[in-house]
């Protein structure tokens, strides 16, 4: 199979840009597609075989031309290409690109965003999600950057402080485990036991598990 070539994305996206009415020339100036319509800003295209931080800085380079700039690369291939392109999308959407796929057996090219300023809607959930578990961490436990199965989460450091007790105390009744630790949903992280901490023993009482006095000594 012959390497695909930039070359290779021109001709479907000089055809689609024709249909809707522009004249299309290539490598005008810095730019690898220009589409002009008499009364419109010109449209610019940068020419890609997959996406990269060059395709990016090159195409934000071009808004200082026109604001009309597009980013063309081949249609994806597999479901780990979808998810890898939709979340490129979602950038250039941030960068106020346009994004077209090229499916090249086809000649056909279609649009999945048009450039346009970008307003990020706010989540005031996510905030209070965020706010709440910066609030209840104790401390800074974690280094930034770190991996998500090494973060220590204030749910975590509730559980260790239940475990802590279990280990000293014995088994005990959650009530008597959250008076004791502050942690106020201990019988509820004791029953789901998320971690595997700890065992019910009897109702409403909870002892530490194996795996728990091992997480202690770790």
């Amino acid at each position: 199979m012959a390497t695909l070539r930039e070359t290779d994305l021109y001709p479907p996206v000089k055809a689609w840009l024709e249909t809707l009415g522009y004249v299309v020339k290539g490598e005008v100036g810095v730019a690898d597609v220009v589409a002009c319509h008499p009364g419109e800003a010109p449209v610019i295209v940068e020419l890609k075989t997959g996406f990269s931080l060059q395709l990016l800085q090159q195409a934000v380079a071009r808004q200082a031309v026109t604001d009309a700039v597009y980013v063309a690369v081949p249609r994806w291939t597999g479901k780990a290409g979808w998810r890898s392109f939709k979340g490129n999308v979602g950038l250039c959407r941030r960068l106020g690109l346009g994004v077209l796929s090229i499916h090249l057996e086809a000649g056909a090219v279609q649009v999945h965003c048009d450039p346009a300023p970008f307003r990020p809607r706010k989540s005031k959930l996510r905030r209070a999600r965020l706010l709440k578990e910066f609030t209840a961490r104790a401390g800074d436990p974690n280094a930034g950057g770190m991996t998500r199965e090494t973060i220590v989460t204030a749910y975590r450091q509730g559980a260790l402080k239940c475990a802590s007790y279990l280990a000293a105390a014995g088994p005990s009744r959650g009530a008597e485990v959250a008076r004791a630790t502050g942690v106020a949903r201990a019988t509820t992280m004791m029953r789901d036991n998320h971690y595997g901490w700890f065992e019910r023993v009897d109702r409403g009482v909870y002892a530490l598990s194996e795996s728990g006095r091992a997480a202690l000594d770790a």
